[in-house]
C-alpha cells in the first residue's frame, strides 16, 4: 500500500488489524483502510465540515455469482436481511433508524451488494450497531421468505410493466446470452417461486464471509471510533472469523464471451417503441476507460451531444435519447438508448447508425474533445458533494478496482486523453457488429433486417 498514491494490497492472514492512511486529498478528507484479521476491511474518509455520516456494507456479491437455478437469490437475500436478526425484529430495525431522522437502504448489482445508512454523526454507532447486525446475523425466518417471496414476485411483475427499464436487460440478454451477466439481478418468476429458505440459507453463509466484505464511511467520523465500532457491533457473529486474507478484486480473465450481433424483440403494446443499439464494450480495468468516458459524452451522454442534437434537437424524432456504457470486472457493454413512437423507429435508428458510423469514420473534433473531458470531470466532482457519494467511492475503489485513486490524479487521467486515443476507441468501437433489443407492438416484424 502506499500512501501516496492510495494502491491497496492485501496486509491479510494477520492476527492484528491493520491500518494505513490511503491519502490526504485536498479535494476530500483524510482516507484510512483498516484490514481486519479476519480479513473484513474498513475504510473511512473524515469529513469534519458534515454534520451527517453515510455509512455502507459492501459484499463482493451479485447475481453473475448465482447458479442458473439460483437466479435471483442475490438480490432475494438483500429483501430478507431487513427482516430480523437474532437481536431485532424487522419494525426494530426500520425504527431504530428513522427514529433520528435517519434513513436506511440496499441495492443488488450484478458484482456486488450493499447495505447503507445515512445518519446524523451522533447516531453513527447507532447505525453501525443495527447495518453490522443486519448483514451478519440474519435470521431468515421461513414465514418472511415467503413474505419477501411475493414481495419480489410483484417487484418482477412492476419491472415487466416498464419498457424503458426492460429494454436494458433485453439488450444484456442479446449480448451475452446465457451468461450470469445476461440474466435479470431480480431472477424471474420460474426461479423465484420455488427458491427454497435452504437454498438462500446456503448461499449467505457461504457467500457473505468477512474476507468478501468492505465497510466504507464517509463524513463527520474518527477511523479508530469507526473500527472499534465495527470490532464490537460483530463480535460473535459469523462474521468473526479466524484470520483470513481479503479477497482480491474479481478478476478480469477470461474474458466473457459474448454472442454474434443478434436481434431481440420483446412485443407489447405500448404506447413507445424503446430500442438499444449497441455492442459489446471495455471491462472495467482498461486504461481506455476514460477515453470512452469522453466518447460516451460526445455521442449521448447530454442536451449538446451528437445524438441528442440530431434525433431530438433538430428532428423532434423522440423525447429520450441518450448513450452509455457498463463496465465489469471481465466485459462491458456500449449502448444507444431511444424512445420514441413506433412509426418513427425505423428513422431513429437509421439516424442512430449513421452518426455511429460517421464518428467511427471520421472522429470527435477537438472543441467535443474539450466538452467531453469538462463534462467527464465535472460530473465526478459534483457527483462528490455528499457523503453517500464519497462512501461510495472508497467502497467500490477497495472492492471493484483494487485501488483507490486520489481526485485530482482521475482528473489528470481525464486531462490526459486525446483525440487520438477517443478517435482510435472510436474507429475500433464503433465498427463492431451491433446488436438491437426492441420492446414495443411490433408483432408484425423481427427487425432482422435492421442489422
Amino acid at each position: 500500500m502506499s500512501n501516496a498514491t492510495g494502491t491497496i494490497r492485501s496486509a491479510g492472514g494477520s492476527t492484528r488489524a491493520v491500518t494505513r492512511t490511503l491519502s490526504d486529498d485536498p479535494l476530500g478528507g483524510t482516507v484510512r483502510r483498516t484490514v481486519l484479521p479476519s480479513g473484513l476491511r474498513v475504510l473511512t474518509e473524515a469529513i469534519p465540515a458534515m454534520r451527517s455520516v453515510s455509512f455502507g456494507i459492501w459484499v463482493a456479491v451479485g447475481s453473475r455469482d448465482e447458479t442458473n437455478p439460483q437466479a435471483g437469490a442475490a438480490h432475494f437475500l438483500e429483501h430478507l436481511l431487513f427482516k430480523g436478526t437474532h437481536k431485532r425484529g424487522a419494525l426494530e430495525i426500520s425504527s431504530a433508524i428513522e427514529a433520528v431522522g435517519g434513513e436506511t437502504n440496499a441495492f443488488t448489482t450484478k458484482e456486488y451488494t450493499c447495505y447503507y445508512a445515512r445518519v446524523l454523526d451522533e447516531d453513527l454507532p447507532l447505525a453501525i450497531d443495527v447495518m453490522c447486525d443486519l448483514v451478519a446475523d440474519s435470521v431468515l425466518e421461513p414465514a418472511d421468505v415467503e413474505t419477501e417471496r411475493s414481495v419480489i414476485l410483484e417487484e418482477i411483475a412492476m419491472h415487466d410493466d416498464e419498457p424503458g427499464d426492460e429494454v436494458h436487460d433485453l439488450f444484456a440478454q442479446a449480448v451475452y446470452g446465457d451468461h450470469p451477466l445476461g440474466r435479470l439481478i431480480s431472477g424471474t418468476a420460474e426461479t423465484v417461486t420455488p427458491m427454497t429458505r435452504r437454498q438462500i440459507q446456503g448461499f449467505y453463509r457461504r457467500r457473505y464471509v468477512a474476507p468478501q466484505i468492505v465497510i466504507a464511511a464517509a463524513g463527520n467520523l474518527d477511523h479508530a471510533a469507526v473500527v472499534r465500532l465495527v470490532r464490537q457491533a460483530l463480535r460473535g457473529t459469523p462474521l468473526d472469523t479466524d484470520p483470513a486474507t481479503p479477497a482480491p478484486y474479481r478478476p478480469a480473465t477470461p474474458a466473457v464471451r459474448t454472442r454474434a450481433a443478434t436481434t431481440v424483440v420483446e412485443v407489447k403494446e405500448t404506447e413507445q417503441a424503446h430500442v438499444v443499439l449497441g455492442c459489446p464494450g471495455i471491462d472495467r480495468l482498461d486504461e481506455r476507460r476514460f477515453a470512452l468516458g469522453v466518447l460516451n459524452n460526445v455521442l449521448g451522454g447530454g442536451m449538446s451531444s451528437r445524438l441528442f442534437q440530431e434525433i431530438r434537437e433538430r428532428r423532434g424524432l423522440a423525447y429520450s435519447v441518450y448513450s452509455y456504457a457498463s463496465q465489469y470486472a471481465d466485459s462491458g457493454l456500449f449502448g444507444v438508448y431511444a424512445g420514441c413512437a413506433p412509426s418513427r423507429v425505423d428513422e431513429v435508428l437509421e439516424l442512430t447508425r449513421a452518426e455511429l458510423a460517421r464518428t467511427a469514420a471520421h472522429g470527435i473534433t477537438e472543441a467535443e474533445l474539450a466538452r467531453g473531458k469538462g463534462m467527464s470531470k465535472g460530473s465526478f466532482v459534483l457527483g462528490l458533494e455528499d457523503t453517500g457519494s464519497r462512501m461510495s467511492r472508497l467502497a467500490k475503489g477497495e472492492l471493484l478496482y483494487g485501488d483507490l485513486i486520489p481526485v485530482n490524479e482521475l482528473l489528470d487521467r481525464v486531462d490526459a486523453v486525446t483525440l487520438d486515443d477517443v478517435n482510435t476507441l472510436a474507429a475500433e468501437l464503433l465498427n463492431l457488429p451491433m446488436s438491437l433489443a426492441v420492446v414495443g407492438p411490433f408483432a408484425d416484424r423481427d427487425f432482422t433486417g435492421s442489422l
